[in-house]
């Protein structure tokens, strides 16, 4: 098993500057390579304080030359708002520049807002998306492929930007027909809610199970890589903000999901949502507070999910990005030595996601 740290680059003060966002995300993952760190990880979002990556593939570009050994992963490309030939050539001239080191996360998107802008019908996303992974499969395998499907049609084409190697695909996405394609190919699935409890993870590691067991694919093999915020922090009035922090993000996510959002210029209006629970039970919750309840908390999950990889999200809203950093440096240090103790070595837990 597997720690990543994962990068939304969202804002929640008016007028903060989307340079000092990216410098920002590239100290946390230079201090998550020196921190051991399997992976870092790009959010894909559109036009609003939500998120300011409209390409993850131009983050791991970016961080193609400040890393060295960490891969740098996509998560997710939203597949259906991009022209599938650039974004396969993309992926081919990024996973050059990274001598090898793209992890390839896809989606099919959830949020009708961004869709609306790109002119696309998000209730044709899932069938672009696996037309999508279908010609990804052929556009590197040969020299040129053609591809004939219901919404993309590629004569004979040779991509130029050749990939060091065919990029590892893992898939986002709570839908049945994605997972389905994952457990037959053997691609590990984002889990995304960062609110989830134990046990909710632990039905969705069941139904990833059930899915792949009516695809015809092994269930025992299923590979889960859930995300989660973390901050370590001994100071109660840290924990508490990033927690509230967390509260936000989650507020304008499930305002996108479900077409609620409403905007101020720039800026999503947050509000509290159908379902939301209150603030304590998230504190009580997410892996948030000192090294041993950070630790305590981790375990749990993994012993409930077993999975093969767990994303780490470090900053939240208007948390400090300098706090981010140290949780990462004590994430390594203090946490995860406590977490092995209690379950031993993390490489024997759940799938290996290379053989």
């Amino acid at each position: 098993m597997h720690f990543g740290q994962f990068n939304l680059l969202g804002y929640r003060t008016r007028g903060t500057v989307a340079a000092t966002l990216y410098d920002s995300a590239v100290a946390q993952v230079k201090a998550a390579e020196a921190a051991g760190f399997a992976i870092a990880w790009f959010a894909e979002h559109h036009f609003s304080n939500y998120c300011v990556v409209p390409s993850p593939l131009m983050m791991v570009a970016r961080l193609a030359g400040e890393t060295t050994r960490i891969e740098l992963g996509s998560g997710v490309v939203v597949a259906p708002l991009y022209s599938p030939v650039r974004l396969l050539s993309e992926i081919g001239m990024v996973d050059a520049l990274t001598h090898g080191r793209l992890v390839l996360g896809v989606g099919s998107g959830y949020q009708p807002y961004e869709f609306e802008r790109f002119g696309q019908d998000l209730g044709e996303s899932v069938d672009r998306t696996l037309e999508f992974l279908a010609m990804l499969e052929r556009a590197f395998a040969t020299d040129t492929f053609s591809f004939e499907g219901r919404y993309y049609r590629v004569p004979e084409t040779h991509i130029a930007a050749r990939p060091v190697r065919i990029p590892e695909v893992w898939i986002a996405g709570d839908n049945a027909r994605l997972q389905a394609h994952a457990a037959r190919k053997g691609h590990p699935v984002m889990v995304t809610p960062r609110h989830a409890t134990v046990d909710q993870l632990k039905e969705a590691r069941r139904r990833l199970e059930a899915v792949a067991a009516d695809a015809g694919a092994d269930a025992g093999r299923v590979a889960i890589a859930p995300l989660r915020h973390v901050c370590v922090t001994d100071r109660r009035a840290e924990a508490e903000a990033f927690v509230d922090d967390v509260r936000h993000q989650i507020r304008l996510s499930q305002s996108l999901r479900h077409r609620e959002e409403i905007l101020d210029g720039a800026m999503l209006i947050e509000k509290p949502y159908a379902g939301e629970p209150p603030i304590e039970d998230l504190a009580r919750t997410l892996p948030v507070g000192d090294a041993e309840t950070v630790a305590e908390r981790l375990t749990a999950i993994i012993e409930a999910a077993r999975p093969c990889h767990v994303l780490l999200q470090f900053q939240a809203g208007a948390s400090d990005p300098k706090l981010a950093v140290r949780s990462i440096e004590r994430f390594a240090t203090t946490v995860r030595p406590m977490i092995e103790k209690a379950l031993g070595p993390l490489d024997r837990i759940g799938q290996e996601r290379r053989a």
